[in-house]
C-alpha cells in the first residue's frame, strides 16, 4: 500500500500538535483539502473526534468538532484522533478475528470501529490518527491491531500517511516534537479507511 509523508510549510509556526491532540492544525487543514474536496461538489463536512479512553461509556466522553464549508449533508468523513494513552497495552492488544466479530455493542476498539462503520455510508472515510508511544522503554506501535479491528468491522485499508513533526530547512528536517510525546517519536500516523457495505 502507498505511504505518503506530509510536512508542514517552511513558514508554518506550529509544526507539532497541541498537547492532548494527535495531529497539528496544519495537518487537519491538509485533510480538509485532500479528503473533503471532490470535483464539482462543495467540500464534505469533516467530523473530528478525540478518543481519550476506551472504558465503557467512551462515546459520551469523546469530544467532537465539525469542520464544514458548505450546507449540512450526511456524514461521510470521520477523523478519529486516538490518543496514545487510549491505545491498548502491548499485553492486551485486541484480537479481532472474523469468527469473533463483536458488533457495535462492544466496548473498546472493536466496538468503536463497528459503531464508526454504522455511521458512514458506502465509501465513507474513517481517518484514523494516532502515534506510537513507549511502554517501559519499548516502542509500541498499535497500527497493525487497530487496522485488523477496522477491517473486521467492514473497513478497507487505503493508505498510510506519515505526518512529520519537523520543519523542512534547506535539505534537512529539523525535529519539532510535541511536548507530550514519548522520546524519539517524531511523527503521527494517519490511516484512511473506506467503509464497505455489502
Amino acid at each position: 500500500m502507498p505511504t505518503t509523508i506530509w510536512l508542514p510549510a517552511p513558514d508554518q509556526p506550529h509544526a507539532a500538535p497541541s498537547p492532548g491532540t494527535v495531529l497539528p492544525d496544519w495537518a487537519i487543514e491538509r485533510i480538509r483539502t485532500v479528503f473533503t474536496t471532490r470535483a464539482g461538489q462543495l467540500p464534505a463536512p469533516l467530523l473530528k473526534i478525540s478518543v481519550q479512553d476506551t472504558v465503557p461509556g467512551m462515546d459520551a466522553r469523546t469530544p467532537a468538532i465539525t469542520y464544514s464549508d458548505g450546507v449540512p449533508s450526511r456524514l461521510s468523513l470521520l477523523l478519529a484522533e486516538l490518543h496514545p494513552d487510549a491505545l491498548p497495552e502491548p499485553t492486551e492488544l485486541p484480537v479481532c478475528a472474523v469468527s469473533e466479530m463483536p458488533g457495535a455493542m462492544e466496548d473498546g476498539w472493536p466496538g468503536f470501529f463497528h459503531r464508526a462503520h454504522r455511521l458512514l455510508p458506502a465509501s465513507g472515510l474513517l481517518l484514523l490518527a494516532t502515534r506510537q508511544r513507549r511502554d517501559e522503554g519499548i516502542l509500541t506501535d498499535p497500527l497493525g491491531s487497530l487496522i485488523a479491528c477496522a477491517r473486521t468491522a467492514g473497513f478497507r485499508y487505503l493508505q498510510h500517511v506519515i505526518v512529520a513533526h519537523a520543519h523542512p530547512a534547506d535539505d534537512r528536517l529539523i525535529p519539532t516534537p510535541p511536548v507530550d510525546v514519548s522520546p524519539g517519536v517524531a511523527h503521527s500516523d494517519l490511516i484512511p479507511l473506506s467503509a464497505i457495505h455489502a
